[in-house]
């Protein structure tokens, strides 16, 4: 028997720069500790697995490796499997947004897409406007690209775009980034009239925006707003998007919409990162799409969605201390609380933590400077009772700190 050899100890190896610039996710590290099984968590952006169409998933994977096994083990094109292409193309279309197969890369979740923008738009030093507060792991990708933010405002329509004009008469942005629907920490979506004035700013000035839109299929009221992309006419948008919050994430497959050249220059970029997006996902996914009800499916999901989300917004309104406030979402998995006045989400994180219920701090989510007085809640991984009872205990320890 051959004897066990320890791993040496790593030598002290100099890192790049631009390591400095990039944090732990502090949801992930959260996540770590409010993840417990006795904790009611609140914290991680999990959709409910309960509704993961599970059954149908296996068996188009079971077909895939009964009928096409080879194939689908085999390195595959980096744009991603033609039928999956198609099919999203169509589905785009049935949302108004009408884009060719060639102007269509599957990605790994959208997160890679994020990625794969930055990479091929950023140099060191260049301009990125977010909302403050904004999605985190984009705050990270973009940092790790050493980016510059310009931050603007947002509030319950959204982005602030009329502040757009204040940045642009400094240095001109490379890039804009926000989620329009369902923000994510917030909830809030962009209005109709917004979304018209920032594709006319982005057309303008030619300013790439990048729609990050994993939340868009997950509407539980009000109307469907356009998504970005369908309003432009000038090849200024490119839109992402996944199955990760309507089929399951653990897929990880997602999109990337645009124009063509550029849609090419992220092709070329993906090459180098990961060759192409795992072939027997992609093709067990098209098979599961092709005569899975997926309309259904996301009419189960919003229903479901927006029972808890009207049981947190109730249970809110029934534990919480007077002065605290919170966003009214209309579709998405989160709602943004702002405490009273004085208190802190940080300080007080320990404490929720001790009576075994658990959120994300906001500040984190500020790329300007952190603002320590709100939290994110997730409303979409617990049935109503476990909303009622999470919120109680949370409203109790908010109280005690008055």
């Amino acid at each position: 028997m051959t004897a066990a050899v320890s791993i040496p100890a790593p030598a002290a190896f100099p890192l790049a720069k631009r390591m400095s610039r990039m944090k732990a996710s502090a949801v992930r590290e959260i996540l770590k500790v409010a993840e417990r099984p006795d904790v009611l968590s609140f914290a991680g952006g999990l959709p409910a697995p309960e509704l993961f169409p599970v059954e149908a998933i296996a068996q188009a994977h079971a077909e895939v490796f009964a009928e096409e096994g080879r194939a689908a083990l085999q390195y595959s094109t980096t744009e991603g499997y033609g039928p999956l292409r198609e099919w999203i193309c169509s589905h785009l279309a049935e949302r108004g947004l009408h884009a060719a197969t060639d102007q269509v890369l599957i990605t790994n979740g959208s997160q890679q897409g994020i990625d794969l923008v930055a990479k091929v738009m950023l140099d060191p030093g260049d301009l990125v406007v977010v909302e403050d507060p904004s999605y985190l792991a984009a705050l990270q990708t973009f940092s790790g690209y050493e980016a510059s933010f310009a931050v603007v405002g947002s509030d319950d329509d959204g982005m602030r775009v009329d502040e757009l004009e204040r940045i642009v008469t400094g240095r001109k942005p490379k890039l804009i980034y926000l989620v329009p629907n369902f923000q994510n920490p917030k909830g809030t979506t962009l209005s109709l009239e917004r979304r018209h004035a920032l594709v006319r700013f982005a057309q303008k000035h030619r300013i790439l925006v990048l729609e990050d839109n994993p939340y868009g299929e997950l509407r539980f009221r009000g109307e469907h707003l356009p998504s970005l992309a369908s309003l432009d006419t000038e090849g200024v948008v490119i839109t992402l998007g996944t199955f990760s919050k309507t089929l399951a994430p653990g897929l990880r497959i997602g999109w990337a919409v645009g124009p063509r050249e550029l849609i090419r220059t992220l092709t070329v970029a993906k090459q180098s990162a990961d060759l192409h997006t795992a072939t027997v996902a992609q093709r067990a996914t098209a098979r599961l799409l092709s005569r899975f009800d997926y309309n259904a499916n996301l009419d189960k999901l919003r229903a479901i969605y927006g029972e808890r989300c009207l049981a947190m917004l109730a249970s809110l309104e029934k534990h919480m201390p007077e002065g605290t406030r919170w966003t009214q979402p209309d579709g998405g998995m989160f709602l943004w609380v702002e405490l009273p006045r004085g208190m802190s989400a940080d300080v007080l994180f320990p404490l929720a933590l001790d009576k075994r219920v658990a959120f994300v701090p906001g500040s984190p989510f500020f790329a300007g400077t952190p603002r320590s007085e709100f939290m994110r809640l997730n409303y979409s991984n617990r049935p109503p009772e476990l909303i009622e009872e999470g919120m109680r205990r949370l409203g109790a320890v908010i109280a005690a700190q008055r």
